[in-house]
């Protein structure tokens, strides 16, 4: 399928602005509430933004005229997405460590109420573009925005979690279990970043295979 270059600038750009709105609220949000998990969901959008720049530069790169005809196009898709998935794996084992910290120090106490009405405006908003950069990233023909829709999956789900576990901490200070719940922040982290480590990997696995077929490519042309 041929990439529709002007779709792809345009989705990437916008998944650029998402990416910093919701890096800003939520990052600005979880230091004031002192919440882990606020701030793991707007760091991940924080590492969205970097990535999305990164591959708007190789948007860039590879459909510029001057390389058409260069080997190296090939391999930096796959470079992209692989250094995309390494960078998110990171982040994710960073968060968990500081989640288990956490817990081991006891815990965290939260207004649930607030951060609870956060957490459903950033479940609507990336879902919002989730959908539109899934829908369209389909049509632009893009690996680069295909990679970038499964970004903003992973970061509505994490979202969707972040706001079942604050709607849970709720209940549990309503039934006589606030002690308990001020674990359910960190909680939440550990189950995140466990979870959602999944995604990443698969993305730098699948990355891999295709710098790999890349080569063996170049190789068997070479014997020829």
């Amino acid at each position: 399928m041929q990439c529709n270059v002007a779709l792809e600038r345009k989705l990437l750009q916008f998944s650029t602005f998402s990416a910093l709105l919701f890096a800003v609220l939520g990052i600005g949000f979880g230091l004031w509430m002192g919440s882990l998990v606020i701030i793991f969901d707007g760091a991940y959008s924080l590492v969205s933004l970097a990535l999305t720049v990164l591959s708007l530069m190789a948007a860039a790169y590879i459909r510029s005229p001057s390389r058409k005809d260069s080997e190296a196009i090939q391999k930096v898709e796959p470079m992209v997405i692989a250094f995309k998935g390494l960078v998110i794996t990171f982040m994710c084992c960073i968060s968990f460590s500081s989640a288990i910290l956490a817990i081991l120090d006891g815990g965290r106490d939260i207004d649930t109420g607030l951060a609870l009405l956060f957490g459903v405006i950033n479940v609507v908003g990336c879902l919002a573009t989730y959908v539109v950069m899934r829908k369209y990233g389909q049509k632009s023909g893009s690996n680069l925005v295909v990679a970038e829709s499964k970004q903003w999956m992973m970061d509505t789900v994490i979202s969707g979690a972040v706001m079942v576990g604050f709607i849970l901490a709720t209940v549990m200070q309503h039934i006589g279990l606030a002690a308990y719940s001020v674990y359910a922040d960190p909680v939440m982290v550990v189950v995140a970043s466990v979870y959602f480590v999944i995604v990443p990997l698969k993305m730098m696995i699948g990355a891999l295979k295709e710098l790999r077929g890349t080569e063996d490519y170049k190789a068997l042309t070479e014997m020829r």
